[in-house]
């Protein structure tokens, strides 16, 4: 015999159902016990986490509902790559924060084989090829960058300027700082790049390199033996402490039956790697990943987010380029809970847009970092208008947990998740709804058999745009409950959420 409930009767209307309310207590005694009941999943145990509904690890069933891709905001320009010693193939940019300072890294490059000349504006003027630098801006609030004159490096007779390495390693040079309590003083910031090496044979093979920094400015190679030797590393390769796992992860380029994509690898010291493995997209069609851009999700650092630059080789909207650099980009959303096994997003997360610019093979690649810029929007930037004068940084927002919900349309719908172990009293709620739009919660225990005092009834409906909303339950006596989940806490239940008209983005026990 099934569970009692039935989700296709109670999706639509928000009327009490007396009849069940009755016969929910009963629904141990009308069955022959747990054994008749279909099998359950094994609990997942959640804690007190943050879980962004980015993919279906909690979710047991979905009828009425979907996973939704929401497009992040446009918040404008915030850095133009116009000094003399950058230009319009300045890019590979990463970010993170430090203490009270943003702190940016990027490639200061003009290449003029890859200028598209017949539409750069007459008033633009291309800057002079020159050598590659990796160079350095900094900022206190994530959208106003300053670049420091450093006095640490020449350009055309000047160390008047922001350039912090111009030795082999500046195409692609990562930088990050190291929170690694075992880390050295002198090692606070680490820093990966390309380069090549003598292998055994006194060929030249690629490989990634490692450096450090006390103050992240001035940079020394950490030794001359390369750290990661199994890869293709011509991209932006990113690595980086992770507290939550106690260890180094780097994710990195390489290249599988020809097409573009990235391997995982881990370290306790930063200096020997587990072999790379392969980024697993189960049966999602093979896509070439030109950069990655993965962090631990900071809300959730348990969760890898990426936001990788879809590389199309065979599409090239400039006729002009098809035979210096073909294709076309755009970007995608993709999450993993291990480092190999991801759950990608085949609609794009950002098209190219309306300004044709960015339309050209290597445009809109999407900055390394993801950070808070205030209680309501995370920020992240995108490279546009790649190898035109006007190449530069743009920010992108997106409400905090946002890239992607569970949605309800005005039918109604319903997300049932697993069994989950939770710690704590309260739930919290990250979600929006129309003015129409309601979600309403029932509880279950592990066989799928509502919980007397935990009814779809008995549920409050939800509705607004909140981020943080503890849900309020009533006491059996009218009150409002304050730690309604209490009793739950520790016991392997499951939730269901009934939804109309509203997007649910994360959950979390507290």
């Amino acid at each position: 015999m099934k569970p009692l409930h039935s989700p296709r009767a109670s999706v639509a209307p928000h009327r009490p159902i007396r009849l069940r309310s009755l016969l929910a207590p009963l629904a141990f005694l009308l069955v022959a016990g747990p054994a008749s009941a279909a099998p359950a999943a094994a609990p997942v145990d959640v804690g007190s986490r943050l879980e962004p509904l980015v993919d279906d690890f909690l979710i047991e069933r979905m009828e009425g509902v979907q996973f939704r891709l929401h497009e992040p905001r446009a918040a404008g320009t915030v850095m133009v790559f116009d000094r003399p010693w950058e230009g319009g193939t300045s890019g590979y940019s990463s970010v993170f924060k430090d203490g009270d300072l943003y702190r940016m890294y990027y490639r200061g490059s003009s290449d003029p084989t890859y200028s598209i000349k017949e539409t750069v504006r007459p008033d633009e003027v291309t800057v002079p090829g020159h050598p590659q630098f990796a160079c350095y801006a900094e900022s206190k609030d994530g959208i106003t960058w300053v670049r420091p004159n450093l006095g640490l490096h020449e350009f055309n007779g000047s160390k008047d300027n922001n350039i912090i390495w111009v030795e082999r390693g500046s195409h692609n040079f990562f930088a990050f700082r190291d929170d690694n309590p075992a880390a050295p003083a002198d090692q606070r910031y680490k820093a990966v790049a390309s380069s090549s090496y003598d292998d055994d044979f006194h060929q030249k093979k690629p490989v990634l390199v490692a450096f450090v920094s006390a103050d992240g400015k001035r940079w020394r190679r950490l030794q001359e033996k390369p750290i990661i030797t199994d890869g293709a590393f011509d991209s932006l390769n990113v690595a980086f402490w992770e507290p939550a796992r106690g260890q180094y992860t780097a994710i990195y380029r390489d290249f599988r039956h020809g097409v573009r994509t990235i391997k995982y690898a881990t370290s306790k010291d930063f200096v020997n790697w587990t072999p790379g493995a392969w980024a697993d997209f189960g049966d999602a069609p093979a896509a070439n990943l030109y950069t990655n851009a993965t962090t631990a999700y900071e809300r959730a650092p348990h969760l890898y987010f990426a936001l990788p630059r879809r590389f199309m080789p065979w599409k090239t909207y400039f006729a002009e380029m098809e035979s210096k650099s073909p294709g076309s980009s755009d970007v995608v959303f993709m999450s993993s809970r291990d480092g190999v096994r991801w759950r990608r997003f085949e609609e794009a997360l950002i098209r190219p847009g309306l300004q044709e610019r960015n339309w050209g093979h290597r445009a809109n690649t999407p900055a390394h970092g993801l950070f808070a810029t205030g209680p309501e929007e995370l920020s992240f930037y995108l490279e546009r208008e790649y190898t035109f004068p006007s190449n530069r940084l743009e920010r992108y927002t997106v409400r905090p947990d946002g890239f992607v919900s569970v949605r309800a349309g005005y039918p109604g719908g319903e997300l049932v998740t697993k069994p989950l172990v939770f710690t704590g009293k309260t739930l919290v709620l990250n979600y929006s709804t129309s003015a129409m739009g309601s979600i309403r919660i029932e509880i279950l225990d592990e066989a799928g058999y509502p919980l007397p005092g935990f009814l779809l009834e008995e549920s409050p409906v939800l509705y607004g745009d909140k981020i943080a909303q503890v849900v309020p339950w009533k006491h059996p006596q009218g009150r409002t409950d304050r730690s309604p989940f209490s009793r739950l806490s520790g016991k392997p239940v499951r939730f269901r959420f009934v939804m109309r008209d509203a997007d649910l983005f994360s959950i979390q026990f507290k």
